[in-house]
């Protein structure tokens, strides 16, 4: 298997991964961590996904996708951490005024787990960032240990797939998810 990992600019194949079954139903699209809160309570059914449709239209692009072959079967939301909300948020720390990039969710799609797809968007991603020019990355993933995870709540990632593609612990956090808590993991992109 060989797995393609591109710039989120295909609307239709980032809702292939991300959207809903019926196009009413209100799912994340990936953005409470993209966008103002206030707009994200006002964005209802449909203009979620059209508002995500916008998104793939910009440079950059609002994350990276996996293909297997032409399927769509992965998803990883990167951008400048000053366009996000872990601009603002309490309980990640900033350990410098680098202006870091971050990944916030990385997504399989069910059938297509176990295959090392998730690796191939964390790496996917951190190039993407670097050709952006982003002078490192941060990701913010669950420290659980061994400890299982609740497959709707691992979108943040875990601690020990970012070591493996070649983050480090850099802070603490006060963020929990699903009972476990989160670490603020960093890699480093200049040179």
């Amino acid at each position: 298997m060989s797995i393609d990992v591109r710039p989120a600019t295909v609307f239709e194949d980032v809702r292939a991964v991300l959207g809903p079954k019926s196009a009413g139903a209100n799912v994340c699209w990936c953005l409470s961590y993209r966008i103002p809160s206030k707009l994200n309570k006002e964005l209802r059914g449909p203009a979620r996904g059209e508002y995500v449709a916008e998104l793939c239209h910009q440079d950059p692009p609002p994350g990276v996708l996996a293909y297997d072959g032409g399927e769509p079967v992965g998803w990883a939301a990167v951008a400048p951490r000053s366009d996000t909300s872990f601009a603002r948020n309490r309980k990640i720390p900033h350990i410098d005024d680098l202006p870091v990039w971050s990944l916030w969710c990385v997504r399989v799609r069910p059938g297509h787990r176990k295959q090392g797809i998730s690796h191939a968007l964390i790496a996917g991603a951190v190039e993407f960032a670097r050709a952006h020019g982003a002078p490192a990355i941060e990701a913010y993933p669950l420290d659980n240990g061994d400890a299982r995870v609740d497959l709707t709540m691992a979108y943040a990632g875990l601690r020990k797939n970012f070591e493996r593609a070649g983050f480090t612990y850099a802070a603490a956090t006060t963020s929990v998810l699903a009972g476990h808590p989160r670490v603020l993991m960093r890699l480093d992109l200049a040179g």
